[in-house]
């Protein structure tokens, strides 16, 4: 700090290393926001991300749910389906849904599904504890391959009084 004419006057060399540092801290901030904002979702739900379960819960409520299953192929040379439309399970019982994807080029196509749920806020509740989202997946030229989720729905849900509305939820993959 250097007086001048009255006001205490920041050098050069002190303005450019607190803007330098303020610029390398910004673009540290930049490249860490996907992995943090990711995480944010994995443990909150939010944006209808679904949690990854280890094993299903042991007691199952009366309380059920109608799973929507959806679809959605972008720029791929593939048809994707699910093999069911929708069920009914209980809150804490276990799901088990198909879905149908064939390569209708004629070379190998790699393929890795992204997934949501919605409503959004039921997204910390659906916990799926097989998915051929979890990895990529290669399908050969003019193959069709079934691709299995085994899920469940928490009971936890249950005592969420935000969800008290929640009849059913939407299970949704692009590839």
């Amino acid at each position: 700090w250097r007086r001048c004419a009255g006001a205490y006057v920041m050098s050069n060399l002190k303005i450019s290393v607190i803007l330098s540092v303020a610029a390398l801290c910004m673009l540290g901030l930049a490249f860490a926001s996907k992995p943090l904002y990711d995480t944010f979702c994995r443990v909150t739900g939010f944006g209808g991300t679904t949690q990854i379960a280890e094993a299903a819960p042991s007691d199952v409520l009366d309380r059920s749910v109608h799973i929507r299953f959806d679809a959605n192929v972008i720029d791929a040379p593939i048809r994707f389906r699910p093999l069911q439309t929708g069920m009914d399970v209980k809150l804490g019982e276990h799901g088990l849904a198909f879905f149908e994807v064939t390569n209708t080029s004629d070379r190998d196509v790699s393929l890795m599904a992204s997934y949501n749920v919605t409503p959004h806020k039921a997204g910390i509740y659906y916990n799926k504890l097989e998915c051929f989202c979890f990895s990529e997946r290669i399908v050969k030229a003019g193959e069709t391959k079934k691709l299995p989720v085994v899920y469940f729905v928490s009971p936890e849900m249950d005592s969420d009084s935000n969800l008290a509305d929640v009849r059913t939820i939407t299970l949704s993959y692009t590839f």
